[in-house]
């Protein structure tokens, strides 16, 4: 996976202003600052049950891990824990002890204004919830929801949810048209309507979420806010996963970023946005189980985008193409003799323009063979419209999406200089997870959006906000 510094380049170069991490990694966290990029830390499920039960050991974890970093680095949010009532029931009965903790360990800091403290659910806790009006919470998690609910109304927090449409077309045995899960246009005829409400349904995304509105209703609850913390679509899956392809991958992410950059908002809340997390940012090749669970992310561990979104009519989300912000470098550690015949060769058969490396000329210093190798290397790459294979150079190179341009010397491809900006954005998405190492990048809806992302970091996994 990319270095904490190189993860950072890639959200600024993308203009992302949030991120989520699945946990609170020091060096994340250390690179992240002084980059004004707002972010929501997390308590791993495996520290939950300490924290649950222990005062001390909450403010110890606030002291490391937020007082340790703030303000230098804008901590906005606390997810404590992730699914715990499905994924570690038994450490629902301590899950409200441990967000209680944690907030008075904020608020003897005076940091609870600016961080809420809220913990992720899947929508599995949600029982019939089609139609919407008739959901409810699983019954069984009412001695941990009554009191949650109450803290989050408390403290002025939200209620965090993982909205997995793709699971739920998966799971529905063809009665969820694929169309309805991707945001596809449907007929009046195929719209799925509330028979209690009236309201009409386009998508699974905003079925499940006025479930949770009206689920928390049914608690007498109505003044909690959601914000959806993972959704995504994977772009590759097996022979049992015939639909986690990239054009479906593309087509998910792409019109639930426009949905929610709309303010659409649902149909019991129209025109309020869901904020909303997409899983994740990068794929995760070394991540055990089935080929879908490797294959959520926007960008692949390079800074390659997997795919390019469809976001006509939607403004500009990202900066520039990501495609337009990789470039090809000399790898280090290369044998120089190997980089130096690369390099007479892309300035020769390889037919590169090399005269920015003569004597006297913008990229000439440093004068030696890894600085020229590395922009002639880039040339012929984006000569090439960075087809695959053309960053390979026998294995002494290899891509990224720092920019190698210096001083006066800017390479092809650096933006607004040398070499072609394609108008558009790039992202991926990725599968759930609660491992170190995630990545979440989250799109933040509303009148004062001004195409920030926000991304969520775990160390193995990223997902963006939208």
């Amino acid at each position: 996976m990319p270095s904490p510094t190189q993860v950072v380049a890639l959200l600024k170069a993308q203009n992302i202003r949030h991120i989520r991490l699945y946990d609170a990694d020091r060096a994340m966290l250390l690179a992240l600052a002084n980059s004004g990029i707002q972010v929501t830390v997390s308590v791993p499920n495996d520290q939950l049950l300490g924290i649950g039960q222990s005062n001390a050991t909450a403010a110890n974890w606030i002291a490391r891990n937020v007082i340790a970093h703030v303000p230098a680095t804008n901590i906005t949010a606390i997810a404590v824990g992730s699914e715990v009532l499905t994924a570690l029931p038994n450490a629902a009965p301590v899950l409200v002890s441990a967000l209680k903790f944690i907030n008075s360990a904020l608020v003897a800091s005076n940091l609870d204004h600016q961080i809420k403290v809220s913990t992720p659910h899947s929508s599995s806790i949600i029982l019939d919830s089609f139609p919407p009006s008739q959901a409810f919470f699983n019954r069984s998690w009412d001695p941990v929801m009554v009191p949650l609910l109450k803290f989050l109304q408390s403290t002025g927090s939200y209620l965090m949810l993982n909205v997995y449409p793709y699971y739920d077309y998966m799971q529905s045995n063809g009665v969820i048209p694929l169309d309805y899960a991707l945001f596809r246009p449907l007929p009046p005829n195929k719209e799925a309507v509330d028979a209690n409400t009236l309201l009409h349904y386009t998508n699974v995304f905003d079925a499940v979420v006025d479930a949770a509105y009206f689920a928390m209703s049914y608690l007498n609850v109505t003044n909690v806010p959601i914000v959806v913390t993972e959704s995504g679509w994977p772009s590759k899956g097996d022979s049992s996963e015939p639909d986690a392809t990239l054009e479906n991958a593309n087509t998910y992410n792409s019109n639930l970023i426009k949905h929610v950059l709309n303010n659409t908002g649902t149909p019991k809340h129209p025109g309020i946005a869901v904020s909303t997390y997409i899983y994740e940012l990068y794929n995760e090749d070394l991540r055990p189980g089935s080929v879908s669970e490797k294959n959520w992310g926007l960008f692949n561990a390079n800074g390659v985008p997997v795919y390019i979104l469809h976001l006509t009519g939607a403004g500009t989300v990202l900066a520039n193409d990501t495609t337009n912000q990789t470039f090809c470098v000399a790898k280090s550690g290369s044998d120089p003799k190997m980089l130096q015949a690369a390099l007479d060769w892309a300035c020769g058969p390889g037919k590169v323009d090399c005269s920015p490396l003569l004597q006297g000329q913008p990229c000439y210093e440093p004068d030696n063979v890894v600085s020229h190798s590395t922009y002639a290397f880039n040339a012929y790459f984006q000569q090439m419209a960075k087809s695959s294979g053309t960053c390979d150079f026998k294995g002494v190179a290899t891509v990224t999406t720092t920019d190698p341009s210096h001083g006066s010397c800017r390479f092809p491809g650096s933006a607004g200089r040398n070499g072609t900006v394609v108008n558009g954005t790039s992202l991926a998405p990725s599968s759930n997870s609660t491992s170190s190492g995630c990545l979440s990048l989250y799109f933040h809806g509303g009148g004062s959006f001004t195409s920030s992302v926000i991304v969520g970091v775990l160390l193995l996994s990223t997902s963006v906000l939208f």
